[in-house]
């Protein structure tokens, strides 16, 4: 099936962090779906082989070890994907890591890896791809992924918690820095995602508990956060920047595995 004509991205060129599993393969795989030439960077060399086989390898797809915690490594990586698969026009920062430690128990290490990958990584992801499509006088999308969690705290994640707290306000200024190179920039807060991950900490516990705050029913998929990254790098999100977007199955609505309060008959 073809893609709508708001969301066929042939002739764009999309460069997505961490892209190599989860969310970021979703979205990478979504674009590539929808004509684009895509650009994988991932700090794990077997899952960025791997990605780029999955999509089919080719001269529309370029995939690459990258460190998004290392300027020089993120300043490399777009200029090689800039020379492999075109002009960046699309760039989503999504390269992240989320331990759970509580504070008590928490060393300066753990503390430091959490910042360095969700905080300086998208610092460093965005300015690159900004200054690339300011040289070329725009236009161009950025999107952020940031976390339901930088509006709500959870035992043993300062450190993540604080990171995609940063992410949202870094989104805010950013856009409001480069709106007159008609550079958009918007953010995107999943909330919990089911994804394939040998080193998640998630427990089924923590999964079945979750789950009861989550209106619609179900974990969310890499797909349904693709699809809302799509949306705001589509001409109908032209006049969004600066904006978060929740996705969540509707568990920012409020506290609904509560239940019902039936008022006393008189």
């Amino acid at each position: 099936m073809s893609a709508p004509a708001a969301f066929d991205f042939t002739g764009h060129v999309a460069l997505v962090t961490g892209g190599a599993a989860g969310i970021g393969f979703g979205i990478a795989e979504a674009f590539h779906r929808a004509g684009a030439r895509v650009a994988i960077g991932d700090v794990r060399e077997t899952a960025v082989k791997d990605a780029a086989q999955r999509l089919g390898g080719g001269a529309s797809v370029f995939a690459r070890t990258m460190d998004v915690r290392d300027e020089r490594s993120v300043d490399r990586f777009v200029e090689a994907a800039d020379a492999a698969v075109g002009p960046i026009t699309i760039g989503v920062a999504n390269a992240g890591v989320y331990p759970n430690t509580p504070v008590l128990d928490m060393d300066v290490a753990e503390w430091d890896r959490v910042m360095e990958t969700n905080v300086r990584g998208v610092f460093l992801t965005c300015r690159a791809v900004a200054r690339a499509m300011a040289a070329r006088d725009g236009p161009g999308k950025i999107v952020t992924i940031a976390s339901g969690a930088a509006f709500s705290g959870r035992p043993g994640g300062a450190h993540y918690c604080s990171s995609k707290a940063a992410v949202v306000m870094f989104t805010k200024v950013l856009a409001m820095e480069i709106a007159a190179k008609k550079i958009n920039v918007n953010c995107v807060a999943p909330g919990y995602i089911k994804v394939d991950s040998e080193t998640s900490p998630v427990t089924q516990e923590y999964e079945t508990t979750i789950l009861k705050g989550v209106p619609w029913g179900r974990a969310g998929t890499p797909g349904d956060i693709a699809n809302a990254v799509l949306f705001l790098c589509s001409p109908l999100a032209e006049y969004m920047t600066g904006e978060v977007v929740a996705v969540n199955g509707g568990a920012s609505a409020g506290r609904t595995h509560l239940p019902l309060s039936t008022p006393k008959r008189r």
